[in-house]
């Protein structure tokens, strides 16, 4: 099953209303990644990131995309990260991901995405990069690397983007300062290590996502 061209779009906008928090599980492994999917989603997490360098992750991305599709009491949207190609989007979409998330903003592999249905997050680092991605059509902007563009950053961001933009610091974004980022303008965040490492059990996972719930909510 695969994304028509505008269900992935307004999933992600329905899942970023309930919690815009993605979570990046970079280096899961497929026979773990239910598991811990299902802790993020008991603690309110509604979009999954498997990045594209973890082990076997169309696999995973699979395995969660079909799950996804069993909770029916709550939508969640599954994607992949760190994509880089157009070819990728196309294996994304066809192991059932609606979500492509890039580290960069080649603006040839936002159409591509656009073009076959998907929701889109490219990663931009200047103003330039990120008006030209909004142009392309993109859903939503990573600012990547966070911890180098900091809060400054977004908040002369939001001033001139359009007010619906929504901006997704990733990298280095904890519990302890995700505050910092949302006064600044942020619309939500990208949680990397310090929610998911490899080898974190699930019970791990749902702590952390816990933690990080609450401290967006309040």
């Amino acid at each position: 099953m695969t994304a028509s061209k505008s269900t992935a779009p307004r999933k992600l906008r329905v899942c970023m209303e309930a919690l815009p928090l993605v979570a990046i599980l970079r280096g899961v492994r497929p026979h773990e990644v239910v598991a811990i999917a299902n802790a993020l989603i008991d603690a309110g997490f509604t979009i999954i990131e498997v990045p594209l360098n973890s082990p076997d992750p169309l696999d995973s991305i699979a395995r969660l995309s079909n799950h996804a599709r069993s909770r029916e009491a709550q939508e969640v949207i599954i994607g992949a990260g760190t994509v880089t190609s157009i070819s990728q989007v196309h294996a994304v979409k066809d192991a059932g991901g609606e979500l492509i998330v890039m580290p960069h903003s080649d603006l040839s592999v936002v159409r591509a995405a656009i073009e076959a249905g998907l929701a889109v997050l490219p990663g931009v680092a200047t103003p330039t990069e990120a008006f030209a991605a909004l142009a392309a059509g993109a859903h939503g902007l990573k600012l990547f690397p966070a911890e180098l563009l900091g809060t400054a950053a977004i908040g002369a961001w939001r001033a001139v983007l359009p007010p619906s933009t929504a901006m997704l610091p990733v990298g280095g974004v904890t519990a302890q300062n995700i505050a910092q980022y949302a006064a600044a303008g942020a619309a939500g965040a990208g949680l990397g290590s310090a929610l998911y490492k490899p080898g974190m059990n699930a019970l791990e996972v749902g702590t952390r996502a816990a933690a990080f719930v609450s401290a967006w909510r309040t």
